[in-house]
């Protein structure tokens, strides 16, 4: 059986990959037809060199998309040939330059005729071709600039994670992981104060007991985030959220958005019309986070943390 057809669409490199193979190994046998000595990986350059004249490695590495040593070897390569002759002078007179040599003009207009060839053959493929390859590798090529395979398989990866993710009510069997997971990242970029171990240690009699929740994230049946929403009596808004914080293990799964929308959700349906927290913003994953959750920056509410230095508010 091909072995294509039991991998499927996550071999695509190793199928283009023995594709080009083909082409490569043709290209080589139809140089000898024409009973030209050249290699197929030298064309890029020494097309550009034909058509444009003299270059310097880093204007041919621009125009052909390859990296600098790529061309730099390939150029060395060509000149051992005789095809091509390095370190020439440029016309300001600062910059090596590459250019065809009179046998390298020669075989340009030798292989004119061969290229003519070449060209009206893969026409004819692609009109037999139900699909037009060249326009797909275009679009492709466009695609992948625009965002690369390897994004793509990020963001997959974090999307199937994510949906392993439940958010669950605090029980008293997490209370250890409330604390360990505050202590943990509080600790990363500050140092844990008063107002922290007063919440963190008695989290029933802080939070819970006076009308507040906290949210855990399970993550394949462990905890790896949690999240309070505190009330806030006497205030001119309803909850403030705080606690948050996710395990470093379990980053990039989303996690810190799915407990921040848990909490919204339980927010609204309390009746609440505004919620409230305090940051700092050198913690820019978190404000950028905040921000994409709707809330706004405010100012002007006393605050026990000696770190926080941004507050804001999302208006339900």
């Amino acid at each position: 059986m091909n072995i294509f057809d039991k991998t499927g669409k996550m071999a695509i490199g190793s199928r283009l990959r023995l594709l080009t193979a083909k082409i490569t190994d043709d290209a080589s046998k139809i140089y000898e037809l024409y009973n030209v000595d050249f290699s197929p990986k030298w064309f890029p350059v020494f097309f550009v060199l034909s058509e444009e004249g003299a270059k310097t490695i880093t204007e041919i590495a621009e125009l052909i998309g390859h990296s600098q040593p790529s061309v730099t070897k390939i150029i060395k390569e060509m000149a051992r040939a005789g095809l091509v002759k390095d370190n020439l002078k440029s016309n300001d007179k600062r910059k090596n330059v590459a250019g065809l040599t009179e046998k390298g003009k020669k075989l340009a207009e030798q292989t004119k005729v061969q290229n003519a060839d070449v060209a009206e053959a893969v026409e004819n493929l692609m009109m037999e071709a139900s699909h037009n390859l060249w326009e797909a590798i275009a679009e492709w090529e466009f695609l992948l600039e625009q965002k690369s395979l390897f994004k793509r398989v990020q963001e997959q990866k974090k999307l199937r994670e994510g949906k392993e993710v439940i958010i669950v009510p605090y029980q008293a069997q997490y209370k250890d992981a409330f604390k360990a997971l505050n202590e943990e990242w509080i600790s990363t970029y500050f140092e844990m104060e008063e107002a922290d171990y007063k919440a963190l240690d008695n989290p029933e009699e802080y939070i819970l007991d006076r009308g507040g929740q906290i949210l855990v994230a399970l993550y394949q049946g462990e905890p790896v985030g949690v999240c309070a929403l505190i009330k806030m009596n006497g205030s001119d808004y309803d909850f403030e959220m705080a606690k948050m914080a996710v395990s470093p293990k379990a980053q990039g799964k989303s996690i810190g958005w799915l407990l921040g929308q848990a909490v919204i959700s339980t927010a609204r349906k309390s009746g609440a019309s505004t919620i409230y927290l305090e940051s700092n913003t050198m913690l820019k994953p978190a404000i950028n986070l905040y921000y994409k959750m709707g809330f706004k920056k405010v100012a002007g509410l006393p605050t026990p943390y000696k770190r926080c230095n941004i507050q804001m508010v999302l208006d339900l």
